[in-house]
């Protein structure tokens, strides 16, 4: 029997309670923020003591938390030669777990061509040492709820939480980027590291400027698998409901108004593939993948350097090839026949990624088998795989001549 894999179809739904959803999108067009406050340039405040590297560093006000004014601390940069004659795109930068705002983030973005701005989605400052920005990480006087995820705090203020205050110092941070004089407002994307990536899930869905938008690792669908399933069970039915009807950003991506790229890891530890799949299918616009087999999860190289993030971004907003794109996956017994769309791009290799394990995803044994690959004159292409036996789990890739590579959805077999 022919099995098809839709590409970009919308399919399974995340345990939430229904009240708590309405009780989520009750405050503006998408959950509980004000964006009208939001979409406001924000004051700023002077940070001279932080100062390195050639950035501008920043404390913005944010919102209340607790009944008293916040800030968010972060650090801003342009590239050579922007001007307001000259203007270039920009890009906001959501760190992860353990992150604080990144100077060499911004500047590897300003290295770029990009205008870039890192914040602390904390309530702290950065350590303020090139590369080594998470030593001496610590909260300020102006802090609004410490990370992440803030699962005890369930009960609090919708606006004393912690997601809504991340997500309004991203937000506020794109108002403040988007402001400079250098910078094209209509050309401004966003990626997030881990955490980072999934408040870029909801951000996204919150802002709607935002030209593209790229999760690193972060997805949704947290309550059906994640690192912190054992936490949602702990919590009891009820109270992950409320969390999960709040934060959980299955409730924010079919607002999403710009296209997504997402990159991840095969056995990535805190968000698998089958809660990321979910996140994909809730997407109302179009999505790219790119799943590299064990790849490694962090700060640094392994989250800000894949090249298919500036390969994406570079297509949006500054007129460069767009990634290849699969359109059509189908399945007939053990065989595996794909077609895709090069895009102007040359592919050179395609890959048959296959687990025969069917345990926890970040446990499973993964490997690579050659694909038959070959592209027309039109510039469409064909990949032809052969599974083996006993397999559980199936994707492709295909690869580029400088690379990049974009991935088909996965399919679990029975």
């Amino acid at each position: 029997m022919i099995q098809r894999i839709k590409i970009g179809t919308r399919r399974g739904v995340c345990l939430l309670v229904a009240g708590m959803v309405a009780l989520a999108l009750r405050g503006g067009p998408v959950g509980p923020w004000d964006r009208d406050i939001l979409y406001k340039t924000p004051r700023c405040f002077e940070a001279a003591e932080f100062a390195t590297n050639g950035v501008t560093t920043v404390f913005y006000e944010s919102e209340p938390y607790q009944g008293r004014a916040t800030r968010v601390f972060a650090y801003y940069g342009l590239p050579a030669g922007a001007s307001s004659a000259k203007k270039v795109p920009g890009i906001v930068l959501i760190h992860g777990g353990g992150g604080s705002a990144f100077v060499r983030w911004v500047k590897l973005w300003n290295s770029r061509g990009y205008a870039a701005i890192s914040m602390d989605t904390c309530g702290a400052v950065s350590g303020n040492a090139y590369g080594h920005e998470q030593k001496g990480h610590r909260r300020h006087a102006w802090s609004g709820p410490p990370g992440w995820g803030g699962f005890d705090n369930y009960d609090d203020p919708v606006a004393d939480q912690w997601t809504y205050h991340a997500v309004a110092a991203a937000v506020r941070g794109h108002s403040l980027l988007r402001s400079l004089p250098e910078v094209d407002a209509s050309r401004v994307g966003l990626t997030g590291i881990s955490w980072g990536g999934y408040l870029t899930c909801i951000v996204a869905a919150v802002d709607d400027r935002f030209a593209f938008a790229v999760p690193v690792y972060g997805c949704g669908f947290l309550g059906d698998n994640s690192t912190w399933i054992d936490r949602f069970h702990g919590m009891g039915k009820v109270n992950a409901g409320k969390w999960l009807g709040l934060w959980d950003p299955s409730v924010y991506l079919p607002h999403a108004k710009m296209p997504f790229l997402w990159v991840t890891g095969s056995n990535d530890f805190a968000y698998p593939m089958d809660s990321l799949q979910k996140s994909c299918r809730a997407l109302k616009v179009p999505y790219t993948l790119c799943v590299r087999l064990r790849m490694p999860h962090g700060h640094g190289a392994a989250g800000e350097n894949p090249a298919e993030i500036l390969a994406f971004a570079d297509s949006i907003v500054r007129g460069g090839k767009p990634l290849p794109a699969f359109t059509r996956v189908m399945r007939a017994g053990r065989t595996v026949k794909a077609a895709f769309v090069c895009n102007g791009r040359a592919v050179v290799k395609a890959e048959l990624n296959v687990t025969k394990d069917a345990g926890k995803w970040k446990e499973k044994t993964w490997e690579a088998l050659p694909a038959a690959v070959r592209t027309g004159p039109d510039g469409t292409g064909a990949v032809d795989a052969l599974l083996p036996e006993n397999g559980a789990v199936y994707y492709l890739n295909v690869v580029t001549d400088d690379g990049l590579v974009v991935s088909s959805e996965h399919e679990v077999l029975d």
